[in-house]
């Protein structure tokens, strides 16, 4: 349970530490209008990151298959919300990242416009995984972005990538400053995961968490035709 300091509580209590299997992970839909996002029927979970902090690695980690997420050298590859059915049972969603993508500012402005919308009105989004590269210490526009969240009051966790790319002791120290930059704000952290997506690490980890929220999801609501 995190407890923001404008009173915002986000619970994953019915988390449980079970073992998820991906027996299937297939593309569904790409777009930028919420609208026209698949019915909010499954629970749905959101990667999000700066651009370049490995999270196509990680979404092709997480569910076994390469190249479901299409990853480049180049940042800013992803720009659409792509939607991902996973086991036939919940959405994995890859948001474009933040940052330094090469585009135009008109570009940025309406990725920024769409990816805002997508995670205040999506009504079945669990949980918005927030991928920090751990090589670095606390990033403002990381911070900045936690800080947005907190204040919408929209539950996320945190995911620091890439930690085979250093020693153990200088990936403990970057998670506890970044977690130190955000107890300014909030008064208790997010919880968070420590990945490595070439060495597989963190991920069965994030799955089990995902596996106890969906045990305890409900779909909301549909309106009447």
């Amino acid at each position: 349970m995190v407890r923001t300091k404008k009173g915002v509580v986000f619970s994953f209590e019915n988390s449980l530490p079970l073992r998820m299997i991906i027996k299937s992970a297939e593309f569904v839909c790409s777009n930028t209008d919420v609208k026209l996002l698949p019915a909010p029927q499954l629970p749905e979970y959101a990667f999000i990151g700066r651009s370049n902090v490995g999270k196509s690695s990680l979404i092709n980690a997480l569910t076994r298959k390469k190249g479901l997420a299409k990853t480049s050298q180049k940042p800013g590859k992803t720009q659409l919300i792509n939607h991902f059915i996973i086991n036939g049972e919940w959405y994995l969603v890859d948001l474009p990242g933040y940052g330094f993508a090469q585009t135009s500012k008109k570009n940025k402005a309406e990725w920024e416009k769409f990816i805002r919308a997508y995670l205040t009105k999506r009504e079945n989004l669990q949980c918005i995984f927030v991928l920090i590269d751990s090589r670095h210490e606390p990033q403002k526009i990381d911070v900045d972005f936690c800080y947005w969240l907190g204040e919408q009051g929209l539950p996320f966790q945190l995911v620091f990538t890439k930690a085979d790319k250093q020693s153990a002791v200088k990936t403990d120290q970057n998670v506890a400053k970044f977690r130190k930059t955000l107890l300014k704000w909030f008064e208790e952290v997010p919880a968070h995961f420590i990945t490595s997506a070439e060495m597989k690490a963190g991920t069965e980890e994030i799955l089990q968490m995902i596996h106890g929220v969906n045990s305890g999801f409900e779909a909301p609501s549909m309106p009447s035709s």
